[in-house]
């Protein structure tokens, strides 16, 4: 009954506006039939649409255009670069890291830019692998690095593994 009252209201509404134009402005009696008759066909077409989209409601997508949409790529980080990621981490840590962790992946780079860059093999020439390394870079992939005493200790500290990086990107 409420809803049936809501489409009624309006063109009660309406018409007594309609009798008061009537009452104040007779002589525009035509005009005002027209405005009249425009605005209640306005209201019941706005009802119209309304009770078409009620009807039949508008899917957001058909499955053949959520097939075709294009899926956010994840974005992934190279499984190597979070294997180094998680080595200097680690070897920032503690001793143990940096020796058995991060050591290792340092000493092949270095290895392998001394070897393919200069002509220097690491365990060969050891003299001529620290002269182009540098000191920095050097105490940390030689060869005959011992282990740490303390398993514990402190690890590579961020300005010093700033310089071992920059020696390794000078080769």
């Amino acid at each position: 009954m409420r809803h049936a009252l809501r489409y009624v209201k309006v063109p009660v509404q309406l018409t007594v506006l309609l009798l008061a134009a009537i009452v104040f402005f007779p002589k525009h009696l035509g005009v005002t039939l027209h405005v009249y008759v425009v605005v209640l066909a306005a209201v019941g077409l706005g009802w119209l649409v309304g009770a078409v989209r009620a009807a039949h409601p508008r899917a957001r997508r058909s499955a053949f255009d959520a097939a075709l949409r294009k899926r956010p790529r994840k974005v992934e980080r190279p499984e190597e670069l979070q294997k180094i990621e998680r080595e200097v981490a680690l070897g920032a840590a503690t001793a143990f890291d940096l020796h058995y962790r991060l050591r290792p992946s340092l000493r092949g780079i270095a290895g392998e830019l001394l070897a393919t860059r200069h002509g220097i093999d690491l365990e060969s020439n050891p003299a001529a692998a620290r002269r182009t390394l540098g000191d920095a870079a050097w105490e940390i992939v030689r060869p005959d690095r011992e282990p740490p005493d303390v398993r514990f200790g402190a690890g590579l500290d961020a300005g010093s593994l700033r310089s071992v990086v920059t020696a390794l990107e000078r080769l």
